[in-house]
Parts: structure tokens; C-alpha cells; sequence
């Protein structure tokens, strides 16, 4: 099959994040270019997500811990509810080379993400007090995981990846486990990042894309998986590809493609990959406030082993 470059599915939202609930409708949040608030969209198809209505669920307050940069939410049905987990900061201020993320989750109880009241939960806390972000949360046999990206003092870089168990939607238990650390040459250009988790399930088999490198044209998207069996919360038992499984297209013009969520087609079993990347590479000051990261979605494939196989950015 020829490849076909496609369009961005919705311009200027970076971090997207595309539920399929039980009730047919997708539902959709991202990182908006402010970073001062947490938007929803909701659309029985994922191509109407695109025109559908926006509504803002929650806005940053003017002063306080988690005030400043609201980053990359994502919506979750958790035990009877909806829930919003984002990461959000004091200031813009950055100490030891980082800025001062912390992880929130908001709740709504209303069938309709879109309508009722959000309630403040408040912090995800990891039992780490430092950077971080990017939390996403999957239920496997019964029991609900928090996926993460946080510092550790001890390892160089800005963020790797954990993981643990929850007590509530909103309250991890026990110690967090890491799963990886930025290591491989590209995991590394320009900051040492593995950040931006995302689970999907397939083939006996439970998969974690990932992050890594400096969100310009860098950003590479990595893979871990582990046996559907295995005890999740043991290191040994996830195995981590040696290179990017998804990066820059120049001959596309995509570049840093990255920060990806799973969703489901239509027919409820075709496994999309959405995620973010730029159109061009020519960035003017920190690409943090660049708007041009736009969303993408495109069908992710899989090879004879049962392992997923990502292709090319914009492409089918």
C-alpha cells in the first residue's frame, strides 16, 4: 500500500489524548497553547472531533502551586467517573535546570464529561517531591496502574518513566517502579527525556510507547512491552526497544512526532495511533512556545510477532 500523506486532524493542540467510552462518543483533551486551562471535545466519530464544540472543563487559577503551564491532560473513566489527569506548575521559574510540574486530577460524576461539575482532587501525589508529569492510568485484571515521567536526583536527565498501583483514582500506593531512563543516543539530543507514556493492549502482549529527546525536530516516540502474565510492577519483566520506533519524517515533513495516545476506530477493534508533530522545523525561540505542534491520528499496524508496527509520521 502507497503511503498518503495526511492533514493534521486538529491544528495547534499538542499532547492529545482520544478516549473511545462506552457510550460510542470519543472524547478529547490536549495541551492548549497557553497552557492556562484543560479543554474537552466529544464527537461519535474521531473525524468530527475536529469541528465538535469545545468546552472548557477547568482554568488555572491566578497564583498557587499549580497555576502556571497546564500541561498535557488526559481524560479517563475510572471507576465510575471521569477524570482529567494534568500537570501544572507554581510559576514559569526554573530551578535546577527544570520547571516545577506536579501532577493534579480533576473529577466530574456526570455521564457527560462535557456537563456537571469538575471537582478539584487534588495532587497525584508520588511519594517523589520533584519534577513531573505526563500521567496516564490503564486497568489490567481487575487492578488500576498510574504511568508516569518524574525526575530522580540520582539519574541524569530530565524525566523517566514509573509506575504503580492505585488505592483511588486519584491516590497512588506503594513504591513507585521504574521502567526506563533515557539511555540510548536518541533519547538524548538535546535533554535527557523519556516522558509521555501511553498503554495499549494486543497479541498476550501490553505495550508502553514513550517520548524521548527535546521536543523539536528530536522527539522520537519509544516502545516497552511485557507479557499480558507477567507481574507489571516487576522491572525485569518489560523488555525496551534499542531504537525509536516512530521519529521525524523529512520526506513527509513531519518532524518530532511524538507525545501519542491509542485510541480504537470506528469498528471498535483497529488500533489508531494520535499523536502530535510540527510541519516544519524552523523554530523561532523555545519550542516550548511554539503553537504549531497539530494532531494527528493514523492506523497503527501489526507484523506477524503480534508487535505493533508505527510506519511513518502522516502516513497511512
Amino acid at each position: 500500500m502507497q503511503d498518503t500523506v495526511l492533514k493534521p486532524l486538529i491544528e495547534q493542540r499538542a499532547d492529545p489524548y482520544i478516549y473511545k467510552h462506552t457510550d460510542g462518543y470519543y472524547y478529547f483533551t490536549a495541551s492548549v497553547p497557553l497552557y492556562d486551562r484543560i479543554e474537552l471535545r466529544r464527537a461519535p466519530t474521531i473525524a468530527a472531533l475536529a469541528t465538535a464544540e469545545t468546552v472548557t472543563a477547568w482554568t488555572k487559577p491566578d497564583t498557587g502551586p499549580y497555576s502556571e503551564l497546564v500541561w498535557a491532560p488526559e481524560i479517563h473513566f475510572n471507576q465510575g467517573a471521569w477524570y482529567v489527569y494534568f500537570a501544572a506548575a507554581p510559576s514559569r521559574e526554573i530551578k535546577h535546570k527544570l520547571f516545577q510540574h506536579r501532577m493534579y486530577a480533576i473529577r466530574n460524576q456526570n455521564a457527560n464529561p462535557l456537563e456537571g461539575e469538575w471537582g478539584f482532587m487534588g495532587q497525584v501525589d508520588t511519594g517523589i517531591d520533584s519534577f513531573c508529569l505526563d500521567a496516564t492510568t490503564f486497568t489490567h485484571k481487575g487492578r488500576l496502574y498510574y504511568l508516569w515521567a518524574q525526575k530522580d536526583i540520582d539519574i541524569e536527565g530530565n524525566s523517566n518513566l514509573y509506575i504503580a498501583p492505585m488505592k483511588t483514582p486519584w491516590q497512588i500506593e506503594g513504591e513507585p517502579i521504574m521502567l526506563s531512563k533515557p539511555e540510548y543516543e536518541w533519547e538524548t539530543r538535546g535533554f535527557w527525556v523519556n516522558e509521555g507514556p501511553s498503554v495499549v493492549r494486543r497479541n498476550g502482549k501490553i505495550f508502553i510507547s514513550y517520548s524521548a529527546s527535546a521536543t523539536d525536530e528530536n522527539y522520537a516516540m519509544g516502545l516497552l512491552w511485557a507479557d499480558e502474565d507477567a507481574d507489571l510492577l516487576d522491572p525485569a519483566a518489560w523488555t525496551k526497544s534499542r531504537e525509536p520506533v516512530f521519529s521525524t519524517c523529512y520526506d513527509h515533513g513531519i518532524y518530532g512526532p511524538g507525545h501519542n495516545s491509542f485510541t480504537y476506530a470506528e469498528d471498535s477493534d483497529t488500533v489508531m495511533l494520535v499523536y502530535h508533530a510540527r510541519t516544519y522545523t524552523e523554530i523561532v525561540g523555545d519550542p516550548l512556545w511554539n503553537p504549531d505542534r497539530h494532531t494527528f491520528v493514523k492506523p497503527l499496524r501489526w507484523d506477524e510477532q503480534g508487535m505493533p508496527v508505527f510506519g511513518r509520521p502522516s502516513t497511512n
